[in-house]
Formats: C-alpha cells, sequence, structure tokens
C-alpha cells in the first residue's frame, strides 16, 4: 500500500471515530448535567478531548506521510511523532482536570442524585460506541502501521474503559451510594493518564532515537548474513522516524574482491532486509574488507597512504628494479593496518622468475613498515 493509500486510510477511520466522539461527547454531557454525574460529564469531557486528537490527527497523517524532499530528506516521520507527543500531553492534562475536579467534589461532600436508567443506558450506548471505533482504528493503524492511529485507537479504548468505570459509578448511585460516582471520576482521571502518559515515553524514545527491540536487530543481521558472499555483519544500527525504520550496518565481505562486487553484496543485502522487514524506510551499508566492528573511531586515527602517496614511495625504493618497470597494473589492498602490494606484469625481465623478482622487491621495501604482502601476477592487470 502507497503512502497516497495509507493516508486516504488513516483519514477515513478519523474522520468517523471524530463523529462518534461527537455524538457520544454530547448525549454524556447532556445527560450528566440533567442527572447531575460528575463521572458522566467528565467522560463527555474525554470524549470531546478526542475530537481534538482526531484533527490533530488528520493534520499529522496527512503531512507526516509524504515523501522526502530536499529540505527533509530522510522523510516527515517525526511530524507523527511530535503529534503522539502532543496526544499524550492532552490525556494527561484532561486526567488532571478530570481527578482535580471529581476530588473535590468528593471532599466536600455534595449530595450525589440516583442517576435514572436512561443515563445508564446512554454510557451503555456509548461504551458499545467507543469500543467499535477502537477496533475499527486499530486494525486500520496496523495496516497502515501508523503509531499515531495506534495512540488515536487507544485513546478511544481509554474513553471506553473510562465508561465501564462511570457505568459502576452510576449504578452505585443509582442504589443509593452517592459518593462512588465522583470516585469513578477520579478512577477514570487516573485510567487516562496512565495512557497519556505511555504515549509521552514512547514518543519521547522515538524523539532520541531509541534502537528497534533487540529481537528485531538480531533478526536483521541474521537476514544480511545469509547473502552470499556476507562474511559478517557488524554495528547494526535502527531507529525510527514515525512508522518508518531507518538502518545502518556494517557488512564484511571477502578481502580481495572488486569494489562493484561489494557494493552489488551491499545491495542485495539491502534488497533481502527491505523484503523481509517492510517498514524498512532507508538502508545504508558500509562495505568492510575484514571486522573493524568496535572500532567506531577508525577513520579519526592516522591513515595509511593513499594510492597516489604509495606509487610515489614505491617508485623511489624500486625505480632501479626491472620488475617495477615493467608493471602494466598495480592493485592496493588495504589489510590489517597494512597495504598489500600486488603487480601485473606482461612478461618478466630477462634473466629473472616470479620469485627472484618478489624476492628483490621485498628487499628494497625492507624499511617500508606499511607494506604488507607483496605480490606479482604474469598477465594483464585487473584495471
Amino acid at each position: 500500500m502507497g503512502r497516497d493509500a495509507q493516508a486516504r486510510e488513516a483519514h477515513k477511520v478519523t474522520l468517523i471515530g471524530a463523529f462518534v466522539d461527537f455524538v457520544v461527547g454530547v448525549a454524556k454531557m447532556v445527560a450528566g448535567f440533567m442527572v447531575g454525574s460528575a463521572a458522566l460529564v467528565a467522560d463527555g469531557i474525554h470524549s470531546f478531548s478526542d475530537i481534538l486528537t482526531d484533527i490533530f490527527v488528520l493534520a499529522a497523517t496527512h503531512f507526516g506521510r509524504q515523501e522526502a524532499d530536499s529540505n527533509h530528506p530522510y522523510g516527515h516521520g517525526r511530524i507523527e511523532t511530535l503529534a503522539t507527543l502532543w496526544l499524550g500531553s492532552v490525556l494527561i492534562f484532561v486526567a488532571g482536570g478530570i481527578a482535580w475536579a471529581s476530588i473535590t467534589r468528593l471532599v466536600s461532600g455534595a449530595p450525589i442524585p440516583a442517576p435514572g436508567l436512561w443515563a445508564i443506558g446512554i454510557a451503555v450506548a456509548a461504551l458499545l460506541a467507543k469500543e467499535w471505533i477502537y477496533r475499527y482504528t486499530m486494525s486500520v493503524a496496523r495496516r497502515v502501521n501508523s503509531r499515531l492511529l495506534e495512540a488515536n485507537a487507544w485513546h478511544s479504548r481509554s474513553d471506553a474503559l473510562s465508561t465501564v468505570v462511570v457505568l459502576v459509578g452510576l449504578v452505585a448511585a443509582q442504589f443509593g451510594v452517592g459518593w462512588m460516582d465522583a470516585v469513578a471520576a477520579v478512577v477514570v482521571g487516573i485510567m487516562v493518564g496512565q495512557v497519556g502518559g505511555r504515549l509521552l515515553w514512547e514518543s519521547s524514545q522515538e524523539l532520541i532515537d531509541t534502537a528497534l527491540p533487540a529481537e528485531e536487530r538480531d533478526a536483521m543481521q541474521r537476514e544480511a548474513e545469509e547473502v552470499p558472499g556476507v562474511d559478517g555483519v557488524h554495528d547494526l544500527r535502527t531507529r525510527k522516524l514515525g512508522s518508518d525504520i531507518l538502518l545502518d550496518l556494517h557488512i564484511v565481505v571477502p578481502p580481495r574482491v572488486t569494489v562493484s562486487e561489494a557494493h552489488e553484496i551491499g545491495n542485495e543485502v539491502s534488497r533481502r532486509l527491505r523484503e523481509a522487514f517492510p517498514n524498512l524506510h532507508d538502508v545504508t551499508f558500509h562495505i568492510d574488507p575484514e571486522d573493524d566492528s568496535g572500532e567506531t573511531e577508525h577513520s579519526l586515527r592516522p591513515g595509511l597512504p593513499l594510492r597516489e602517496d604509495v606509487e610515489g614511495v614505491l617508485d623511489r625504493v624500486w625505480h632501479g628494479l626491472p620488475i617495477w618497470q615493467a608493471r602494466v597494473a598495480l592493485d592496493l589492498h588495504y589489510l590489517d593496518n597494512q597495504v598489500d602490494v600486488s603487480l601485473y606484469v606482461n612478461a618478466l625481465p630477462t634473466g629473472q622468475d616470479l620469485d627472484t623478482a618478489a624476492d628483490e622487491l621485498r628487499r628494497a621495501a625492507d624499511r617500508l613498515d606499511w607494506v604488507g604482502r607483496l605480490r606479482i601476477w604474469l598477465g594483464p592487470g585487473k584495471g
């Protein structure tokens, strides 16, 4: 499902939820004021808070699902994260207001009349409606993989659960235990606050680039290591942008393969990971000719000489050697903190074989501690 289709699905379920919230909220508050039930009024306020968050979810899913652009090369997924953070904050604010008003009423000992069966019936109808919209929203959230929609679904579920508590209070008040109504409202506030706190925690973890759970990272590593030509995988790092996952990893390949072959191995790793984990939005791989796991600062250490410097130094020490002058190509391999040198020649100098030519090169380069293995290849070069 493309991003546009996902956004349309999210908008549809959110608009339906907003309509249900409006009808349920009006019914709860009208009934609550008429029968004097603080719990029912508080539950109505909770339902109206859902409408505000529905509007915010509509905007966040619209902008958060847009494609990457020059100013946002990783996409706009953080918009959904920020919206979830805001949603959790709103829930905590609403929870505090409900709990404070109810505790004040409970302490004052104000009489609470019996609500009547019709008020209880409204609460039952509201409970069924909110539970339905929770299940509908959650199914869409899982289909389009939206943390924000999932959070909004739980917002609806919190309303349904709070209505259960309100029902207990209404039934108790109907049988003369009026103080249970105020207690139920306090419990509603606590439940709403818990949901808000969970959303705040999860979205804040995403904002500080918390990694995926260990079992998911291990599954990604196993998938990458099964690709032919991969000798190992290390420094695998993950983070989330809204519903998207970003992945960085180092891929160890055989040390003497060509650059193009190594890059194609990395491409195959990327393809298989994207097939196995559809939420992967971006895969960045680094090709290693040897396992340097844990050496994340290797690029900050003094480095080995690059080709231009290597050829200059070797030309100074090997300038008078016939085998050096007969070269047609030169390969360099940076391994084990040394530079392995491979010379390609079309023909050996008169009076020399491969062994004597190689010995001559080694003796001349004896003082170059960064020179590793020396090889001479008879035939056209590789590049």
